[in-house]
């Protein structure tokens, strides 16, 4: 009778050391049912669920592989492991896998906690815990670091509830926690579309051009309370435009060369070219901004609403449709269907409220340092950490990442 046995070695880690015992076991004709392993601060964990054929026994099998680990300098354990165990193990194939992500420019353990104890009230089993983030000097300023941990959970889980309770959390201790269905379209996304004021750039550039034509307070006033949801996207942006009258022309340039990209946005564009990915704006701004942006970054696709000019002055209006929040979950649908992928495989980022319709349909939408509103109503959101932390819920390592 076949015999279930899981060797656990631990100790230093060198090279070789899987290929040692597995040369063992294929001597006996062993069949490897399951295999992990695990390298931590140079220390070494391994796991092999061996089946051992009744025509070799057991005892043989496992001595060798005793004398060879102590040889090496290592420890090892052998546990039994018996047909029920083993049957109940596999009876857990098929059920729903998901992503924990937990960023934060450092880690404590209390985050930590508080992530695998909402994991477990839920009734979740962790199957594996991976560091993409890269190692960190114990000299490195805290505040332009990146940590980033990955948690995949095995069970069924109420996610509207998780979400919420990894909301408070995050907010109650300082990070950025992000659930998310580990299926085949996390690994096939393709398309990722940004709002671009106070999220691709640090500033709205309405209020840079209010301030240049001597309304900054007012246009100011007027952006907030249509970023909180307050008033009509559409209406306020007509009133904020309408007071830019008379505005020169020039001042336009000087703007868009002084426009802060936000942290993070270079390092995730460059990459995300690289991989393969297309991107677009999908702005409640201003084309001549997003065109400027699309030539800096290398952005695929831009939409956003074209300011009117007469003799080099703004009239105080736009032309065509305004890009408002339907319209943004409009352009994100034909982007989708012009790429021909699915939505489940596109990506929107915002901030504000009139980025919810598009962060809503999107397969991944992330409201990035988002009012409150915002973010208590999008899937996911990161606060502590630049845009090059959505690489991180594509599950991209550092040692990934140019």
């Amino acid at each position: 009778m076949t015999e279930l046995v899981l060797i656990r070695v631990t100790g230093a880690d060198r090279p070789g050391v899987t290929a040692t015992i597995s040369s063992i076991l294929a001597q006996y004709d062993v069949t490897i049912m399951d295999i992990g392993q695990a390298e931590i601060h140079d220390t070494l964990s391994l796991g092999i669920l061996a089946a051992i054929p009744s025509r070799a026994e057991s005892a043989p099998v496992l001595k060798d592989v005793l004398f060879k680990v102590h040889e090496l300098g290592l420890s090892v354990s052998f546990t039994p492991v018996t047909p029920e165990s083993y049957d109940h193990w596999v009876a857990q194939q098929g059920k729903p896998r998901h992503i924990i992500t937990l960023l934060a420019r450092t880690i404590e353990a209390g985050a930590i906690a508080r992530v695998t104890t909402i994991a477990a009230e839920h009734g979740l089993n962790i199957d594996q815990i991976n560091r993409l983030s890269g190692r960190v000097p114990l000299d490195n300023v805290a505040d332009t670091t990146r940590a980033c941990v990955e948690f995949s959970v095995r069970g069924a889980a109420d996610q509207a509830t998780m979400r919420a309770q990894f909301l408070e959390a995050a907010n109650e201790l300082g990070v950025d926690i992000a659930f998310q269905e580990d299926d085949m379209f996390r690994r096939t996304r393709r398309l990722v579309c940004f709002d671009m004021d106070s999220t691709l750039i640090e500033t709205e550039v309405i209020d840079e051009l209010a301030h240049a034509a001597g309304v900054g307070e007012q246009v100011a006033e007027i952006t907030e309370r249509a970023m909180q949801g307050e008033l009509d996207f559409t209406q306020s942006f007509e009133q904020r435009v309408a007071l830019l009258k008379g505005l020169s022309g020039d001042v336009l340039e000087g703007i868009a060369e002084r426009l802060p990209v936000t942290e993070g946005a270079e390092r995730l564009i460059s990459n995300l070219r690289a991989l393969g990915y297309k991107t677009a704006i999908l702005s409640g701004g201003f084309n001549y901004f997003g065109r400027y942006l699309q030539k800096r970054l290398g952005i695929d696709y831009v939409f956003a609403n074209e300011l009117e000019m007469e003799d080099n002055l703004v009239t105080g209006r736009v032309t065509g449709r305004v890009v408002d929040g339907q319209r943004k979950a409009e352009l994100l649908r034909e982007l989708a269907d012009q790429e021909g992928i699915r939505l489940e495989q596109t990506i929107a980022v915002g901030d504000g409220a009139n980025d919810l319709p598009m962060l809503s349909i999107a397969g991944l939408g992330i409201a990035f340092r988002a009012k409150p509103l915002v973010r208590e109503n999008a899937k996911h959101s990161i606060s502590t950490l630049g845009l090059d932390g959505i690489l991180y819920l594509l599950g991209y390592h550092d040692r990934d990442i140019h």
